[in-house]
């Protein structure tokens, strides 16, 4: 009887590296020696990492092998990983894709990472991001404007694009990003993977070099449902959750303007739906809530940033300098996102989910500028400080992934996760990824 055909390597689940591992057919030094040599053939195209870690990765290999062989293997033993640039890696730089910071070497890893480490993981190096942050493109001019695995003439999106594209090009499992406005659940779309953004403080952000540290939250961004799952639980996360009752829908989409696709894949996710009663919410300005949102985060960096700001103004880009100008003289009323978080957290309550695109397009033009409504529906969940989970939704003509987002109420990521998995298997065969 024929043998089936060994899993290509750069495309291997948690479970399927696992298996394959205990099962003799292959090994973790050479799970991460194909990650590696797919990383050197083509991200010089896809700019996704900055720093390449190769011998910790194959030092990490080398004991997880062993582990395997003799019966202690972790729940992510083997896994492989990378972290975007803002979030420390001990041994890397730790520039926060910031020429500021270009020398700047992590002398310990984030407390996510620490987390990663000790259940298994192994860290491929650090990735590629949008300036500080502060953008949605990934078009960095110190290291690189990052690309989208899917077509290389698009963006990844922002600010996590290396994240996305990394995860999506099949370098790592699994990659960690940030969401401050919708920086893991923007690329995950774009790129037509999963990204959680967890609930504001659920992951401890030591470690991390901060936007605004009330809006921030470190998320994972994997292929599958259930490696999101298996991170999730191995990150501390909890696995009871409340039960979603109701289905919490925006009144006409706020008006945003959404792409055809866009509304087609939101469509057919709202049709597995039906199971669950239907609640409408009402919300006005959702770009003076996004630009609310981006003002406060602007004028948080800014205080980080303190002299430096002016003393090393030529290692800041011109448009992260136009941005932070821009939030200094722009007009924001901070009441605007006190009554948004306190609408959204009343309607979504203990069992509601809030269903909602990710994001109004799919991925455009690398090198183009962002449009402005980006992160009309994203930035909402990080206002409310409610957890959020993308999912791809199907494809426009073109072939490029769309997606919707779940936001639920406080710690219930486990549910989000579940209810996708529904989402995924309800729709229709053409529309998935």
């Amino acid at each position: 009887m024929p043998t089936a055909a060994l899993p290509a390597l750069d495309r291997l689940d948690i479970a399927e590296l696992h298996a394959v591992v205990r099962a003799g057919e292959t090994s973790v030094g050479a799970v991460v020696d194909a990650a590696l040599a797919e990383i050197d053939r083509r991200d010089p195209v896809l700019r996704a990492f900055i720093d390449v870690d190769r011998e910790g990765a194959r030092r990490s290999a080398v004991e997880s092998d062993a582990r395997i062989a003799d019966g202690t293997a972790r729940p992510l033993e083997g896994v492989t990983v990378a972290v975007k640039a803002n979030i420390a890696v001990a041994g890397l730089h730790w520039n926060a894709g910031m020429s500021l910071r270009r020398t700047i070497v992590a002398d310990r890893d984030a407390a996510v990472v620490e987390t990663l480490r000790a259940a298994g993981a192994i860290i491929l190096g650090t990735l590629n991001m949008h300036e500080a942050a502060l953008g949605a493109t990934t078009d960095n001019e110190w290291f690189g404007s990052a690309r989208n695995p899917l077509d290389p003439a698009r963006t990844p999106g922002g600010s996590s694009g290396g994240s996305g594209a990394a995860v999506a090009a099949g370098f790592c499992i699994l990659a960690l990003g940030t969401d401050t406005l919708g920086s893991v659940r923007i690329p995950a779309a774009y790129c037509g993977v999963y990204g959680l953004k967890p609930t504001n403080g659920a992951l401890s952000d030591d470690g991390l070099v901060p936007l605004s540290r009330s809006l921030d939250c470190i998320g994972p961004l994997t292929r599958s449902l259930a490696d999101l799952e298996a991170v999730w639980l191995a990150l501390g996360g909890g696995a009871d959750s409340p039960v979603l009752k109701r289905l919490i829908l925006l009144d006409d989409l706020a008006g945003v303007d959404c792409q055809p696709a866009v509304l087609a894949g939101y469509e057919a996710a709202l049709h597995t739906l039906d199971q669950l009663e239907r609640v409408p919410l009402r919300l006005d300005e959702l770009s003076a809530i996004r630009t609310a949102g981006f003002v406060k985060s602007a004028r948080e960096m800014s205080r980080w940033l303190g002299d430096e700001r002016a003393t090393g103004a030529e290692l800041l880009s011109k448009d992260l300098r136009w941005l932070l100008d821009y939030a200094d003289r722009a007009t924001a009323d901070p009441a605007l996102l006190a009554a948004t978080r306190a609408t959204i957290r009343e309607a979504i309550g203990a069992d509601g989910v809030l269903l909602l695109p990710t994001a109004p397009q799919v991925a455009f033009a690398q090198g183009s500028r962002a449009p402005a409504n980006q992160a009309d529906f994203t930035a909402l969940a990080n206002i409310a400080g409610l957890p959020a989970l993308s999912l791809p939704a199907g494809f426009d003509a073109d072939g490029m992934p769309v997606a919707v987002q779940l936001i639920g109420p406080p710690n219930s990521e486990a549910a989000l996760i579940a209810l996708a998995r529904h989402i995924v298997a309800a729709m229709p065969a053409p529309l998935l990824i």
